[in-house]
């Protein structure tokens, strides 16, 4: 395989953000096939094929090595990886599809408020009903892991298929283990959030796989996408600083800056206004003050971390 091969999600917020943040990066998605295609093309980086899927299959690829790279949820790899350090390597996280993986009970359990609590609340329950309390959820490896990390045995999982908030009202199941953001829906459906019950604190990912089989072609891919993420990243960090004056070497070492061309110099964002003022001062002015697009290094921290992580586990 020597085309890198990058999933992004097919439908929703999350698609809508990622091809967003690609965009900002220097890279423009065009859908094939219209709004039921399930590929496109990457303006910017014509070596790649793009495809899109649902977040879960995203996931699974990278997982399987089917996928070189993509973007998805991190609750989705930690509950779909038996190890997910192992199988994945986190290249950045994006800021956007935030949410938590939490354990949340019926707002009448006024004596559970923890997973020491539930524990006791299991057993109590067992005695009385001669069964296992049921916990419904989608993530059945996360919530086996974290309840056996918090000693909380006395349970059975039951595999959601649909709302999981609405499974203790319509009688499926005592506990969830689900997904949420604000809690609002757990409130409306008579649930609370345990004191200690938030398993992972979770946000759309650009990962990368490493069990897929990477060519230096499609490391060089990898390069060019993560180049223009550090770019972007690193031009919404400083403005830059214009003069008609040539900036003597000395005031720009005084002042902590990066000369960028005759006149011009790079800044950081909270000292921009103080800079320039000084500049104008020294009868360096008018000094404009803009903002940039992209800041383009030679070196590229990311890359060279994940290339290292690569060689550690040939």
């Amino acid at each position: 395989m020597s085309r890198m091969s990058i999933a992004i999600p097919s439908k929703g917020r999350l698609k809508e953000n990622a091809e967003n943040w690609l965009k900002a990066s220097g890279f423009t998605v065009r859908q094939l096939g219209g709004g039921r295609g399930y590929t496109a093309t990457l303006k910017g980086l014509p070596d790649a094929d793009i495809m899109l899927l649902s977040a879960s299959e995203i996931a699974g690829g990278m997982i399987a090595g089917d996928l070189h790279i993509g973007i998805t949820g991190q609750d989705l790899m930690h509950d779909l990886s038996s190890d997910v350090e192992r199988d994945v390597f986190m290249l950045k996280e994006l800021g956007f599809g935030g949410a938590d993986v939490i354990v949340a009970v019926p707002q009448s359990w006024l004596d559970v408020d923890t997973m020491a609590d539930l524990e006791a609340a299991g057993a109590q329950f067992r005695l009385r009903h001669g069964r296992r309390m049921r916990v419904a959820t989608k993530y059945l490896r996360l919530t086996r892991r974290f309840f056996a990390q918090r000693s909380v045995g006395e349970y059975r999982l039951v595999e959601s298929a649909g709302a999981t908030e609405a499974a203790p009202a319509a009688g499926s199941a005592e506990v969830i283990v689900d997904i949420t953001s604000t809690g609002a829906t757990l409130k409306a459906n008579g649930l609370k959030i345990l004191s200690d019950g938030v398993i992972l604190k979770s946000q759309a990912a650009l990962a990368a796989s490493r069990n897929a089989q990477w060519s230096d072609d499609s490391l060089a891919s990898l390069r060019i996408l993560l180049d223009g993420m550090q770019a972007n990243a690193g031009a919404k960090a400083v403005r830059k600083l214009e003069t008609a004056a040539k900036i003597p070497a000395d005031l720009i070492a005084q002042l902590g800056v990066t000369p960028f061309a005759a006149g011009s110099v790079l800044c950081p964002v909270n000292t921009a206004t103080e800079v320039a003022r000084t500049l104008a001062m020294r009868g360096l002015g008018p000094v404009a003050v803009t903002t940039v697009d992209h800041v383009f290094e030679g070196e590229n921290p990311v890359f060279e971390n994940f290339v290292k992580s690569l060689s550690q586990t040939a």
